[in-house]
């Protein structure tokens, strides 16, 4: 008790100078002061791969972007070595905000035969575009356009095309876009 109240004594006499680089004096009393929390929350950064970095909600889940394309739509390449190209998204990535448009940007992987008899074998796979370098595309009027929202007579949220006026999404398309995704997975399970 006596070498806790010599401790106090010592630490009041303790005072910093207001310029030194710790700024005013320590308090006088041993008791924890109450830490404040920053005001301003700051981004989560969680590691994805090493050379790749991965924006985190304060709850460790990936921030997802908004896109302006979604499965099924009909985009125009509008930079790259595949500029020009025409093909249908078939996968989203909306962590890194990334596409995957069928027959485009492929890249040759080289695989490993997975058994003793097995040889390798050199295949082409379709690599992700960044959603930036793609554009709607409408198939009638053979013309790349920006897409716009509207609410149509009967309450339906839908995109169009601004430069066409073509709507873009209807629920027979995404019906028949759920149909042809369910007969893949099971041609691939045969």
């Amino acid at each position: 008790m006596a070498a806790l109240a010599a401790l106090r004594g010592s630490m009041a006499s303790l005072t910093l100078a207001p310029s030194s680089f710790f700024g005013e004096g320590l308090p006088s009393s041993l008791s924890p002061s109450p830490i404040k929390a920053p005001a301003k929350s700051f981004p989560i950064v969680m590691k994805l791969k090493r050379w790749e970095r991965k924006e985190c909600k304060p709850n460790s889940l990936p921030v997802l972007h908004k896109m302006h394309v979604k499965v099924g739509d009909t985009v125009k390449v509008i930079s790259g070595h595949d500029k020009g190209k025409i093909g249908e998204i078939t996968q989203i990535f909306r962590h890194n905000s990334k596409v995957i448009v069928k027959d485009i940007n492929l890249k040759t992987k080289h695989m490993k035969g997975r058994q003793k008899d097995e040889p390798g074998k050199i295949v082409k796979i379709e690599a992700p575009i960044h959603s930036s370098n793609v554009m709607l595309y409408s198939k009638e009027q053979k013309v790349t356009s920006r897409v716009g929202h509207k609410v149509l007579e009967d309450g339906t949220k839908v995109r169009f095309l601004i430069k066409t006026g073509e709507v873009i999404d209807s629920a027979e398309r995404w019906k028949q876009i759920i149909k042809e995704g369910k007969k893949e997975k099971e041609a691939q399970a045969a």
